[in-house]
């Protein structure tokens, strides 16, 4: 008797305590469910297996990555209805602990494990990254940027296209995904205000493209510093290509390392959501002493909604445990007042998040179009890590549950109070 959908179906409901909106097909061939929803794919009682063990968004995490859990139909849609069951229910749903004290809830778990088969937990996939302290010293840090950006810049290449640029692009009707990342780099560089001749610190740099922009369209001279040895090579052979290999150096160096100010700009895109919350004071002071008098600091810089207790926010478990270990994200808010506590001068701050929803669709449609040599080059299940990490995060853009923020600080020199910015800054929009 082919049942086991339907019963999944009911079991899951009774545990969430909603309909699912999902339909579901299992391993015996069933279905059940909205016939016009994307389909919910158990594929094995492993799959379940993997949910007891670890309930909630590891378990499921697990189960995609090791191909145990699919999605049939449109994955925007299969993951905005997921996340729906999640997200409206905010801070106020019921921990495990004490969904379990009721009693219907805990038959539901007795009905998945009866089905579920043999409790055996099964092993992690090899993917998944082990570390669960945040210590962010240089020697973590570097393993954690190596686990991330150390997997081929072909891969890379593939997903983000010829640009390099990973950071949300700025977008306009019409523009192609180089043309919009284009367009950031000159966002940047325009609220820098760089001029020919000064130096500018690129913190993070990557491989090596808002190093290159600005010295080539700017006139700047650039050090660009990474934790990634393959980022590392690949932006020092673009910087040799583009014949600026006398105005832009890129190090291997973590930015607590760099001495050698001062700086009359620095840019960090990207970067700082690797920094952590114990850590960041640390990091903004640090800038602030590589800045010259008058220097500006660019941060542009994944944030997330604040709750109403903050000791409550825990790293997000997929993230962490497959795709940025040790990352954490903080309100901009909290951000802002950072910068301000090291000393800076907030002048602007430009919110970009439907931008990097449509950053990331477009990255999820590069990665899909060439799919076949993605696994080639990276592996099946790190190939199927992205594209969950990165269609996920464009629902939690779009659903205003994360954002990314652009912060234009100013080392003002001493008592002064002079910042030399225009009455009227935003010249850039």
């Amino acid at each position: 008797m082919q049942d086991a959908a339907p019963r999944l179906k009911g079991l899951v409901e009774q545990l969430l305590g909603t309909p699912l909106p999902l339909r579901v097909r299992a391993w015996d061939g069933s279905e059940a469910g909205p016939p016009a929803a994307p389909a919910l794919v158990v594929r094995n009682r492993r799959a379940l297996r993997r949910l007891l063990w670890k309930p909630g968004e590891l378990g499921l995490a697990r189960a995609w990555v090791s191909g145990d859990l699919g999605i049939e139909g449109d994955l925007y849609t299969a993951l905005d209805l997921i996340s729906g069951l999640v997200w409206e229910r905010g801070e106020d749903a019921r921990g495990l602990g004490a969904a379990l004290r009721d009693p219907e809830v805990r038959a539901a778990v007795r009905g998945l494990v009866g089905m579920a088969g043999l409790p055996l937990p099964p092993a992690p996939p090899p993917e998944e990254v082990r570390r669960r302290r945040h210590l962010h010293t240089r020697r973590t840090d570097r393993s954690a940027i190596s686990h991330h950006y150390d997997v081929g810049n072909d891969f890379y290449a593939l997903v983000l296209g010829p640009s390099m640029v990973y950071s949300c692009a700025y977008w306009q009707e019409g523009a192609t995904l180089e043309e919009a990342q284009r367009d950031k780099l000159e966002l940047v560089a325009r609220k820098l205000a760089l001029k020919p001749g000064q130096r500018l610190l690129d913190v993070g740099c990557g491989w090596g493209s808002m190093a290159v922009h600005a010295a080539r369209d700017h006139g700047v001279r650039v050090v660009g510093v990474t934790l990634s040895q393959e980022q590392a090579a690949y932006a020092r052979k673009r910087v040799a290509e583009e014949g600026l290999a006398d105005r832009v150096e890129i190090r291997v160096q973590d930015y607590r390392d760099v001495t050698d100010g001062p700086y009359d700009a620095i840019s960090s895109i990207g970067m700082a959501e690797h920094v952590g919350a114990e850590r960041y004071l640390e990091y903004a002071e640090t800038l602030g002493r590589l800045l010259a008098p008058g220097g500006r600091l660019l941060n542009h810089q994944i944030g997330r909604r604040p709750r109403r207790d903050e000791s409550s926010y825990a790293v997000d478990a997929f993230i962490d445990a497959y795709v940025f270990p040790d990352g954490e994200l903080a309100p901009v808010g909290t951000t802002v007042a950072l910068l301000e506590r090291a000393g800076f001068e907030v002048r602007d701050v430009e919110a970009l998040r439907e931008h990097y929803a449509l950053t990331l669709r477009r990255w999820v449609a590069n990665l899909e179009a060439g799919w076949s040599r993605a696994v080639r080059l990276t592996g099946v299940g790190r190939a199927r890590v992205w594209r969950l990490y990165m269609a996920a995060s464009a629902v939690a853009f779009e659903r205003n549950q994360i954002g990314v923020n652009q912060v234009l600080a100013v080392k003002t020199p001493g008592t002064s109070g002079s910042s030399g910015m225009p009455l009227r800054a935003r010249t850039w929009t």
